[in-house]
Formats: structure tokens, sequence, C-alpha cells
């Protein structure tokens, strides 16, 4: 047949074509229809021979159609918000056609269509021999089955997964030779031995297409005419079966069609007339009507999605990687091209509408003294599902991008997913460090260094082997109180950087790092997270979206969960294939979770949060974070039931937020006037249970025993407090009957079990107290009166008297009580130390007090 594929020039080669084609198409169509008959001469057999080599399989599958993606109702209920989609088509069926369609495409196209078994042989004859005047071969003489054919053919090609394939399948599928025409004639009589008459037709309206990237009789009524196909006037029915023949000329998207259109619409009328499909007067009625188009501009793509354009986004780029759509990527995407999926997701719509409000009322897309940003990502703990993925910016795609209030990036997410290559996070990555201190045995009431001061870089522990050398002095945002004693408690209620520092000094830089990422941080741009010293302040680039899943792991009790956003997808059959996979890692023991919990609530309740706080009872362990010069500002926190982050801050450029004023104050806290009022909103619709407390080990973390120092000079118990990792401290002198000098006193007190840090405050002995003797006895036996008790005591300070009451005697005679009118008792006691600030007690034995 390689012959046959070169097309014949002049009247030479049309007769070759007319010769060929009338030979094979009759006698070997009539050797189809009826193989009992004797056919006879050499050319007629040659011919059946090679007719017989072609394929006759043919299947009238799904078309190309749209895959529908849906969010979530207020109620629950899916809600569609996007069609996507390569062929604006919906196939429809037979009860779902009007009649005029059905009449007017067998009048315009094939009014032999109910006769011939898919090859109409007169019409063969006759297209040959206009070709012979043409100098063609292989044109007209299609049958709507063979037209069937081609389209298919043609649809097949279109849906190849490379630009190379396609161009190959699609310069086969409409080839113009004897071989391609003779395929289409051997695969039409196969349709029709397969499929009913009704059935092609049907699958020709469904396929055939009507000018740009409409496909389909009922996508093309919507578009052009508002109405279904079911729909449709006897003079749109004729009009759009118009377009097939040559859209390009006659397709209503173009108003210069309009007249050609017309024309070809009324030759139509006047075959329906003649074939008896309609009457003179509605022939009279549909000719007289003008071309009129009521026209539905197709809603194909995110950027025509009806809300959460960059979540649909975001949707159509995990395509790729769905693995319920095909065993491979070239797969997935081919089948999602094919369509007719509908894909069900996470979106909450009343929460995304509600944080979109409030985003764009907070930082205003238009905004010109920079370039603005502001997202919110939630997503639920214990599962990952997002739930809202807000932005300030509108969504455009298109090629003129929309101006400077429009993108097409997702700040939400990460590069590969549409998004950016992320924001340093500022403090907001303290929690991690924070995780590691209690994964580490460490806990909150531990006291640190918050002191501003230079740190040597080659003193931080890391197993990771970074290498990092030099002297740094971090920056002291935060506004720690520059003491020596901060307990990790209050550090992180307000965020004081020094603290931090010093806490990361006792861990594993490398160990920080990997606590981040089991729970979920990582970098935007696919590179490796950073953990030199500086990083634990937050200058790795990371998304809102992971920021958002990490700080769920705290509202799931240290269950970290991967991001999702495709619950179910259902295919054309109506088949549920699933949705994302969960994954999920247990990142923290539930007991770390909790503390972390604890230390986290105290920024909301009272810490650099508390603007952030919903006030509603539902329990919220968040964190701030600001980078250098206030570029970036962040809020993140989280519930039981939602994990929210918050990023306001700067797409490019260092403008300081914080001397920025925007519609609703201070630029700076513009993420707390966002977080706040979008966290209520997300707490009056999904509630939250409250935090469980952490163990008090994780609170105490790493304690010692005091030592007793007492009577050790300032020297010995300074080296012997500070060996057992306390802060020692001196206090001053106090009244003491040890020597001068010596430690007298310790605050706390010697066997006191406290957090490693902490500091031991001693006071010295000024020497001027005595041992207090004792005025119970005298030396020599018997008792002492008070005044004598006073006199022994040799004092100078306050001797005050008390009276202990004796029982009464049984008779006048019997004598008294030895100790009667004696001091029986002394507070303080005898042996203890006697200071001149000492108020002294001496009690006496009476009868009657």
């Amino acid at each position: 047949m390689s012959a046959q594929k070169t097309k014949p020039s002049g009247a030479v080669g049309a007769l070759a074509g007319l010769a060929g084609l009338s030979l094979l198409a009759g006698v070997l169509v009539t050797a189809l229809v009826t193989p009992a008959i004797a056919v006879t001469g050499m050319a007629a057999k040659s011919s059946i021979d090679i007719f017989n080599s072609l394929p006759d399989y043919l299947e009238i599958g799904k078309q190309s159609t749209k895959n529908v993606i849906y969010g979530l109702g207020g109620d629950g209920a899916p809600v569609p918000i996007a069609e996507i989609y390569d062929q604006n088509r919906e196939e429809v069926n037979w009860d779902q056609v009007s009649q005029f369609v059905k009449d007017a495409v067998v009048a315009g196209e094939d009014r032999r269509f109910y006769e011939h078994g898919g090859v109409d042989v007169s019409s063969v004859v006759r297209a040959a021999v206009g070709n012979v005047a043409g100098g063609d071969i292989g044109s007209g003489a299609s049958t709507l089955t063979m037209q069937l054919v081609k389209n298919i053919k043609v649809q097949d090609a279109l849906t190849q997964p490379s630009e190379t394939l396609i161009k190959a399948k699609y310069a086969e599928a409409v080839e113009q030779s004897i071989e391609r025409k003779l395929q289409e004639m051997k695969l039409a009589i196969g349709l029709e031995k397969k499929y009913e008459k009704d059935d092609i037709l049907l699958a020709y309206l469904n396929i055939a297409g009507f000018g740009g990237n409409t496909y389909g009789i009922q996508s093309a009524s919507k578009q052009f005419f508002s109405v279904p196909a079911s729909d449709v006037t006897l003079a749109q029915a004729a009009s759009l079966i118009a377009i097939v023949q040559t859209p390009s000329k006659r397709s209503l998207n173009d108003p210069e069609n309009f007249e050609d259109n017309k024309n070809r619409r009324n030759l139509i009328l006047g075959n329906m007339l003649e074939l008896g499909y309609i009457d003179q007067a509605q022939y009279d009625e549909a000719v007289a009507t003008p071309v009129e188009v009521t026209y539905s501009t197709p809603r194909n793509g995110c950027f025509a999605a009806t809300a959460a354009p960059f979540f649909c986004d975001y949707v159509t780029k995990l395509i790729p990687e769905l693995e319920v759509l095909g065993a491979s990527e070239e797969e997935r995407l081919t089948n999602w091209k094919r369509g007719g999926y509908s894909v069900y997701t996470s979106i909450q719509l009343n929460q995304q509408e509600n944080a979109q409000a409030i985003i764009q009322a907070q930082a205003p897309a238009e905004e010109t003294r920079l370039e603005l940003g502001a997202v919110a990502s939630v997503v639920e703990p214990g599962t990952g599902r997002i739930r809202v993925m807000a932005q300030n910016k509108y969504f455009n795609n298109t090629l003129d991008g929309g101006g400077s209030a429009a993108t097409a990036v997702n700040y939400n997410t990460d590069k590969p997913y549409g998004g950016s290559s992320g924001f340093q996070t500022g403090s907001t990555y303290k929690i991690f460090t924070l995780a590691t201190w209690l994964k580490s045995g460490h806990g909150l009431n531990e006291v640190v260094n918050g002191s501003k001061r230079t740190f040597d870089q080659a003193s931080f522990p890391d197993s990771c082997g970074g290498g990092f050398v030099g002297k740094w002095t971090p920056p002291n945002y935060g506004g720690s109180s520059g003491s020596s004693s901060t307990t990790v408690l209050q550090s992180t209620a307000n965020s004081y950087n020094i603290s931090y520092v010093a806490m990361a000094q006792k861990l594993d830089l490398c160990e920080i790092r990997n606590t981040a990422e089991s729970m979920g941080s990582h970098r935007a741009d696919g590179s490796e997270l950073g953990f030199s010293p500086a990083s634990i302040l937050g200058t790795n680039e990371i998304a809102p979206l992971s920021m958002a899943a990490a700080i769920a792991t705290i509202g799931a009790n240290g269950l970290y969960c991967k991001p999702t956003a495709i619950d179910n997808i259902v295919d054309s059959e109506g088949n549920e294939l699933g949705g994302q996979a969960r994954e999920c890692s247990q990142a923290l023991t539930p007991e770390v979770s909790s503390a972390v919990a604890y230390a986290l609530k105290r920024v909301l309740t009272a810490g650099s949060g508390t603007a952030s706080n919903t006030r509603d009872g539902i329990q919220i362990a968040g964190k701030t974070g600001t980078t250098d010069g206030s570029k970036d500002t962040w809020m993140i926190g989280s519930t039981s039931t939602n994990a929210l982050a918050i990023w306001v801050g700067n797409i490019v450029g260092n403008v300081n937020l914080n001397k920025l004023s925007l519609p609703g104050g201070n630029g700076a806290n513009a993420r707390h006037r966002i977080f706040q009022p979008v966290m209520k909103a997300l707490n009056a619709q999904f509630g939250g249970a409250p935090y469980a407390d952490p163990p008090s080990s994780l609170l105490a973390g790493q304690g010692a025993v005091v030592p007793n120092v007492v009577g050790q000079t300032q020297e010995q118990a300074k080296v012997l407090i500070e060996s057992l990792g306390f802060v020692y401290a001196y206090g001053g002198e106090v009244d003491s009957k040890l020597s001068t000098g010596l430690v007298a006193s310790m605050d706390p007190g010697a066997g006191n079990t406290v957090p490693k840090g902490s500091t031991v405050t001693v006071y010295s002995s000024n020497g001027r107290g005595v041992e207090m003797p004792d005025v119970t006895r005298k030396p020599g036996g018997g008792y002492y009166s008070f005044g004598e008790a006073k006199a022994a005591l040799g004092f100078s300070g306050s001797v005050s008297e008390a009276c202990s009451p004796l029982p009464p005697k049984g008779s006048p005679s019997e004598p008294d009580d030895p100790t009667a009118g004696k001091v029986i008792a002394s507070n303080p006691a005898a042996g203890a130390d006697l200071l001149p600030s000492t108020a002294v007690t001496l009690t006496v034995a009476k009868y009657n007090c």
C-alpha cells in the first residue's frame, strides 16, 4: 500500500484515484456485505485482498470531557468550583438531544444514513468523478459513520502523551490517501455491524468539533445559545450542524462567519424540508430567523474558578503524582487530559471565602508602596486535609498576567506546585528547637542565659559535620530581659532570641534540623534544609502550608500528616478511585507534644501573640515570627481541629512592615488582624478540645539537688554550685553567728531539686550573731524567772513573754508546781542563731494566764 500513500497529481492522478476508489469500494463493500458472492477477475480479487488486509475493529469509546473540581459547602455538601478540560465537551444521551438536531445532521451530512451499511457506494462514485475534475483523491463521499471513524482517530491522536506522538497520529488520521479512505470505509462498515444507527448518530454528535475548543452538541448548544441540546430551536439546530463541515468558516465564535453559517444553515433546512422532517411553515420561519447567538463563555481552568483559584491550581499540579489516575506519570496525565473525573477536595468554601475577604481587607492586592503578599493556610490536625488556601493577590495565569495586583504564583505552597521559593520564617522556627529541647529531656522551667552576647559558632554541637566557625552576635529581637536567668517557658512566650540560641548550644544542630523535617518543615525551593546556628532564628525559606502542617503536629498530639487536597476522585463511569493517600507519622511523643503546647499556649495568653488570641475558650498553641527588618511577619497556631499559618510580607524587596501603615493599622501587626478572625471563625464551626497537661518531668527537666554550702567560703560555694549546672549569685551579708564572710544561708535552700541553669543565691555572715543559750534550766538546777532568763540572755534585742497555763491545784494546801512562774521554753530554741534582728519569746508557766 505504500504506493497509495503518495498523492497523485493532476487529472491522471485523479483518474487513478477514481479507478482505485470506485473498484475497491464498490466490489469490496459488496464482498463484505455478502461474503458468499462469487467474485471473479484478478483485479477484483487483488482489491479484495488489499481491503481485507486493513483493520476493521474500532470502538465508540468515551470522548474527552470536562474534569470538575468540587469544594465543600458550609453544610459539607460538594460544590463545583472549577471545570478543567482540554476539550469543551459534555457527552449526552439520545433523549438529551433535540429531534431537530438529529434530523439536521442527517439532512446536512448524510441523507441516506439510515439506508447504507456505513459506506454509500453511489456517493463514492460521485466523489471520484468530482476528484477527476479537481485533480484530487480521497475527498468527499464520507458518510456520518466514516466521519465518526475519522473523528475517533483524530481524538485518539489528540490524547497522546507527547507533542511528537500527537502530530504523528493526527497526520495519519487526516492523511488524504486512498489507503486512509479505505481504512475509514472498512472501519465504518465494522461500526455499522457492531452498533445501532442511533448509537452511531449520537456518537457523532458527541464527538464533532464546533470550532475552537468546543466539541459535542451539548457544549456547542450551551456556548452559542445558552440552552442544552434538548432545547434548541429548528433554526439553532440547523445553524449548529452548519458548523461541523468547516468550523473555521462557519463557527459562531466569530460574527464574520454568520453569513456563511446562514447559507449552510438554509441549505440544511431545505434538505430537511425535502426529506419531510419539517413542513413548509417551519422551514419559512427558520429561514427568516437571523443568525443570533446568546453566548455563554466557557469557564475552563482555575482562572475561571468560582472560588479558591490558587487552591484549584494546586490541585491540578498534583495530577502527575496521583496514583489513582494511573501507574505512571504519563498515564495519569493522559487520563486527566481525556477527562470525565469528578475531583472532591477538602477546601472548606465558607472558611475560604471568609479568610479571603479578611486578607484582602488587611493586605490589599493593590498596594503600591511594596510588593505586599499575604496568605492563610489551614490544615486539619491528624489528617493534613487542606481547608483554606487564601491569598491577597488575584489569580491570573494568562499571558498578560493581570497586572501588579495579580499573579499565578501560589505563595502558600512549594515551587513544584506553583508556589514561590518560600519565605524566612523568623521565630516560628523556634518550635523545632523547643521540641528538640524537650525530646532531649530538658524542661520548660530550666533556666538559660538570655543576655545578649557573642557566640563562637564552633561551640554548637553538630553531628552532621557542618563545620560552622567564626563569631556570631545574634540579634536580640523579642526583647529579652537581658537577665542571665530566664526560663525556657518565659523565653518562648516572649520569643527571646538569645535564650533560644543558648538552648541550641546545649543541643545538636543536626537534631534540631531532623525534628523540623519530621514535623514536615522543608525548603520551598526543594533544596536541603539549612542547620547553621542562625537557622535557629528562622533563616530557612519555607512555604506557609508547610508551617501550617508543622504546627498541626502539635494540635494532633505529635502526629505529623502531610497536607492533602483531594479526598476522592470519581471517574466518568461512577467508580470511586479514592484520593491522596494519608502520609502520617509520629514526629513527637504525645508527652513532648503536650509540653510544646503548654509553652505555646502562653504565647497567645501572656506573650508576643496575645493580639491573635480568639478569647472564645478554645485553646490555641501558637508562635509569632518576624525576620530582620520586619520583612516577613508570621503567626502560626493550632487547635485540636485546625492549624493556621499566616504570612504577611514582601514578595520581593525589603520594606519594613513595622514602619508601614496598612488599612487596619501597623503593617507588622496585620498578621494578628488576619489570624484572630480567621481562627475564630474556624473555632465557631469546628470547636476544639483542650490540650493535655505535660508530665512534671518536662516542666522541671534535667534538675539537680541544691548542695549545702553553709559555712563554706564564697569561693568554695561558687565552684560547687557551678559544677552542678547552677548559676552562682551573691546576695550580700546577713546576720549570722558564723564567722564573717562565710556562707550563712542560700536560696533555694539545700536539698531542693531545681532545673539546671537555675540561679542559687548565697548570703555571707556578718559575724554579728551568737548562739541562743538555754534559759529553761539553771546550770545548778532549778528554773529561771522571766527577769532572770532575760538577764541571762544578755540580749539587747526584743524579748517578749508568753504564758503557758498550768492545770489547777486539787486543794489550797496542795504545793505549787515547781515550774509555776518560771520560763519553760524559748523561741528561738537553745543552740539556734541569736541575731540582732531576732525577736525572742520566753514562755512562762502560770496557773492563771
